[in-house]
């Protein structure tokens, strides 16, 4: 794909996309700082650790997390943006997962105080991970169609709602140390070989939603899921993205699933980000797709009695 530079296109690294994607289409990034066992990494992603090495440390016991960008950071980017007069659409993690969209839209305020005719427009994607690469994927669409940020970002504002994700973890301790599992019910889980499901909720929250025996059965849900929010006639997507936590032979299986049910023009597989993996851990399989369905929509038809 050739870049058409219209408009810069900001995102957080929160995003799951192949690299040579992001240089192609001329992204600007601003890292999400990640700890892992106290060591502070600033510049977001694999540039001062690989991945396996991060998936390791988890699996050996490692404590990772994340900190916000801090407004100040944005504030002086957007400013640099300003003085230039640069056209800038930002996509940023889900406000329900994080701070950061606030801190941005609170960076922006200030900047707009001293240039209060700058073009920056920030889209909360309400998303992680994939999803954030899946809304950054379409807004470089938008942006080679000839639309502008601004337009580009009061599409996204209403696609991004149809835009569904959908995850399975391989180890429920995970969940049970970001609260959404009791103890006794991951160590449960595990014994029994339960393997859970969580989709991103229409608010942008990650909700634990359904359940399965065993990895085989959850990675076919996932396939299942998501054709199942397709309309029938439904033969081609425009683009998939799967992200994996160090799992690369199961994401390359549920891709083959899909290719066997749909069409798909654009198909990512691509390592999970620390931002993201740090909360779900080694093993986590995740499926992004613009879907015939918006996400209350999908909640409503298959969830209403959960």
């Amino acid at each position: 794909m050739i870049c058409m530079s219209k408009f810069t296109i900001l995102v957080d690294t929160s995003y799951d996309l192949p690299q040579e994607f992001v240089d192609e289409n001329g992204l600007d990034i601003i890292p999400i700082p990640f700890h892992l066992n106290d060591v502070t990494h600033v510049n977001g992603r694999w540039q001062e650790i690989s991945d396996a090495d991060f998936y390791k440390a988890l699996a050996d016991g490692g404590k990772s997390g994340t900190t916000l960008i801090n407004p100040e950071a944005f504030t002086q980017a957007f400013t640099e943006y300003a003085k230039k007069d640069e056209e800038v659409l930002v996509v940023l993690l889900s406000s329900a997962l994080s701070g950061t969209a606030q801190n941005a839209f609170m960076a922006l305020d200030d900047v707009k105080e001293t240039y209060p005719d700058c073009k920056i427009y920030i889209v909360d994607s309400l998303n992680a991970a994939g999803g954030v690469g899946l809304v950054t994927a379409l807004a470089v669409k938008k942006r080679a169609e000839g639309l502008s940020a601004e337009e580009t970002a009061k599409w996204l504002d209403e696609k991004k709602h149809s835009c569904l994700s959908l995850f399975t973890v391989d180890d429920l301790m995970y969940l049970h140390r970001g609260g959404r599992l009791s103890k006794l019910q991951a160590i449960a889980g595990s014994i029994i070989g339960i393997k859970p499901l969580l989709n991103v909720h229409p608010d942008g929250s990650l909700k634990l939603k359904d359940k399965a025996r065993g990895r085989k059965a959850a990675l076919e849900a996932l396939v299942g899921q998501m054709t199942r929010t397709l309309n029938p006639d439904t033969k081609k997507l425009d683009t998939v993205i799967i992200s994996h936590s160090n799992c690369l032979e199961d994401a390359n299986t549920v891709a083959d699933m899909i290719k066997s049910k749909v069409d798909v023009e654009n198909l990512y597989v691509c390592t999970m980000g620390p931002v993201i993996g740090a909360h779900v851990g080694p093993g986590c399989i995740a499926l992004f797709f613009e879907s015939d369905m918006d996400r209350e929509t999908y909640e409503s038809k298959f969830y209403s009695k959960k």
